[in-house]
C-alpha cells in the first residue's frame, strides 16, 4: 500500500518549456471556440496526445491547468473514451473490428493473422514502434464489414491478405490511403492534432463520398415509401368577445 501511495504522489515530468509554451498558445485557440472553457477538454486531450502519442500524466496536468479542473476530473474523461490512449502508441494504430458482424465476416480471422504476422497481441506495439494492434468495437461501418481502422481511417471489406499487405506497406514507409479519403495516412500523433481542431491540409483529405452500400437503404426508401400527404397549416381558433 505504501508503494502505491508513493507512486500516486509522484508528479509527472513537465513538458520542455518550448513545448509547454507552444501548447499554451494552441490551447487558448481551442478554448476560445467554446462559451464554457471546460467544453474544450475533448480537443485539448487530443492536443496533448499529439505530443507524446498518448495522454500522459503530464498531458492530464496540462489540461487541468488550462481549464481550471482537477487532475481527477480530466482523468475521468480521458479514461472513458477509447480514442484517448493511456500508453504510448505506435505511428499507426491498427484497430480490427471484432464486433458481431465484422467478426462473422472475417474480423476475428484478420485479427488473429495480424497478431501472428506482427508478433504482438492486443494493445501491444511492434518493437520498431510502427504498429499498435488492437481489436475494437463497432465502428458504425457494418455495411463494409469486415472493417479495419488505421488512425481512425476506414479500410473497408478487408481480408487477412489485404490487412497484412497494408501493415507491411506502412512499416516499409509506403504511402497508404484509406477507403474513404483521398489523402495518404498520417501518423497517429498528426491525426491527434487534426482531431484537436487544427486544419488538415493534406491533398485529398476532404475528398470522399458516402459509398453505395451506405446509401442503399436511403435509395430503397425513396423509391418505395408512400408519398406523404401535404401538410395542412395549423388553423387558429379565435373567439368573439
Amino acid at each position: 500500500m505504501t508503494e502505491v501511495l508513493l507512486k500516486l504522489s509522484v508528479r509527472p515530468i513537465p513538458y520542455p518549456k518550448e513545448v509547454h509554451d507552444r501548447l499554451e498558445v494552441e490551447a487558448k485557440q481551442i478554448i476560445d471556440c467554446y462559451p464554457q472553457s471546460r467544453s474544450a477538454l475533448l480537443p485539448l486531450l487530443h492536443l496533448v496526445q499529439s505530443v507524446e502519442g498518448y495522454v500522459s500524466g503530464t498531458g492530464i496536468e496540462f489540461c487541468a491547468e488550462q481549464l481550471g479542473l482537477t487532475d481527477a476530473e480530466v482523468t475521468a474523461v480521458a479514461t472513458f473514451y477509447s480514442m484517448y490512449r493511456r500508453t504510448p502508441t505506435g505511428d499507426y494504430h491498427v484497430g480490427v473490428c471484432t464486433n458481431t458482424l465484422c467478426a462473422v465476416m472475417g474480423g476475428d480471422q484478420i485479427f488473429s493473422e495480424l497478431k501472428q504476422h506482427l508478433g504482438i497481441g492486443h494493445g501491444e506495439t511492434t518493437p520498431d514502434g510502427s504498429i499498435t494492434l488492437e481489436h475494437v468495437e463497432c465502428n458504425a461501418a457494418c455495411d463494409y464489414a469486415p472493417v479495419v481502422m488505421v488512425n481512425w481511417e476506414f479500410f473497408d471489406n478487408q481480408t487477412p491478405e489485404s490487412a497484412r499487405a497494408m501493415v507491411d506497406a506502412l512499416r516499409n514507409g509506403e504511402q497508404v490511403t484509406g477507403s474513404r479519403s483521398g489523402a495518404a495516412l498520417c501518423t497517429f500523433r498528426e491525426t491527434a492534432r487534426f482531431l484537436a481542431g487544427f486544419p488538415d491540409e493534406r491533398p485529398g483529405a476532404n475528398d470522399g463520398e458516402p459509398g453505395a452500400a451506405t446509401l442503399a437503404g436511403l435509395h430503397i426508401a425513396r423509391g418505395t415509401a408512400p408519398e406523404q400527404p401535404p401538410q395542412q397549416p395549423n388553423s387558429e381558433s379565435g373567439g368573439g368577445a
